[in-house]
């Protein structure tokens, strides 16, 4: 049996089966998420959720990576480990929510640095000191962004987990076309670990990830996009294919960042049903419906994203051209959908 494999099936068996008492355990602490005007659930839901898919990686990276490849992905497990822990601090309203934002998941980002693990952009164009800050840069821009779009993208049930899911496919896919091992099988484990909890968070949901679930599944997707290597792509083809797995959280985020700042509210900290999900059951497609669409969204952008692997410069450049023009003409029609807007608070 492969790695991969057998990562997805332990992550998968062991988040199906840590469900049950990690609900348990959400209904005895009372972390549940109640009702609310921007929320779409009707009754009390326990949270928590992330602690099962924690615990599936966890233990699938502990039996399937040797000593070598555990050492490897210290640094990434540290760091998943601090949003988790973040995120569920947050849950439990312990945590102001920009403590997140502005201290969790930058630190995250600083670990993986640590760890050797950054963006290869600007280092490929600028030799020397120049290029590598650069490029660190980018990686904590790039890590609190995906983090940061995953925690808002938790807003419908089996949403975030399915998104996650279905990027994890196709890093795996990639990875595996390329001969990175320890990548494949990492997203094996996620691909696993989020599967099996979508027996129990797809709607009718009896249980939430939380923000320490979604922010650690954003987190390890940043980091899948930043350890990802195409030896055989085009500069710009490798660059873009991560960009094109993640494209439906990122799309979601843009058409939430332009809709919220056109309307002078802050983008990150003014939750609302103003979504793509949001606008797409108000379209008729209902809550199953869109997020289906959501699933299908990922679907084609990570084909892309393997297209893309094949193409040259030139032929990657007129693609992510198209996927830019499309993508900027589905927010400015989403942005006529029918959805339920926020109310600008008064400052005293």
């Amino acid at each position: 049996m492969s790695a991969g494999l057998l990562a997805f099936l332990i992550a998968a068996s062991a988040s199906l089966l840590l469900t049950f008492p990690v609900r348990a355990l959400a209904l005895r602490v009372g972390m549940v998420d109640l009702p609310g005007p921007r929320k779409v659930h009707l009754k009390p839901i326990p949270l928590l959720g992330g602690l099962a898919m924690y615990g599936g990686v966890m233990l699938a990276i502990l039996i399937v990576f040797d000593g070598v490849a555990r050492a490897q992905v210290f640094g990434i497990v540290t760091g998943a480990t601090l949003v988790a822990v973040v995120g569920f601090l947050d849950d439990r309203g312990w945590l102001h929510h920009q403590i997140k934002l502005f201290v969790g998941m930058p630190l995250a980002a600083v670990i993986l640095l640590a760890s050797g693990i950054h963006a290869q952009v600007f280092s490929l164009l600028s030799q020397g000191r120049t290029g590598y800050w650069l490029d660190a840069a980018l990686t904590i821009v790039w890590v609190v962004g995906i983090t940061a779009s995953f925690s808002i993208l938790d807003h419908m049930d089996g949403l975030c987990a399915g998104v996650a899911a279905m990027a994890s496919v196709f890093f795996a896919i990639l990875a595996y076309l390329n001969g990175q091992t320890l990548v494949t099988t990492l997203a094996a484990s996620v691909l696993g670990a989020a599967a099996g909890f979508l027996r129990w968070n797809f709607k009718p949901a009896k249980i939430f990830m939380g923000d320490g679930g979604a922010m650690f599944l954003g987190f390890l997707m940043a980091t899948l996009a930043l350890k990802l290597r195409l030896e055989h792509a085009s500069a710009l083809a490798s660059w873009m294919a991560p960009v094109l797995i993640l494209s439906a959280t990122i799309f979601d985020t843009t058409l939430v960042t332009i809709s919220r700042s056109r309307r002078g509210l802050l983008p990150f900290a003014t939750p609302g049903k103003d979504h793509t999900a949001h606008r797409l059951a108000n379209l008729g497609l209902g809550q199953r419906g869109a997020v289906l669409t959501m699933y299908l969204f990922g679907a084609f952008s990570g084909g892309a994203a393997v297209l893309v692997a094949y193409l040259s410069n030139w032929g990657a450049a007129v693609l992510g051209l198209l996927v830019t023009i499309a993508m900027l003409l589905a927010v400015a029609w989403l942005e006529r959908a029918p959805y339920e807007k926020q109310v600008r608070k008064q400052t005293a």
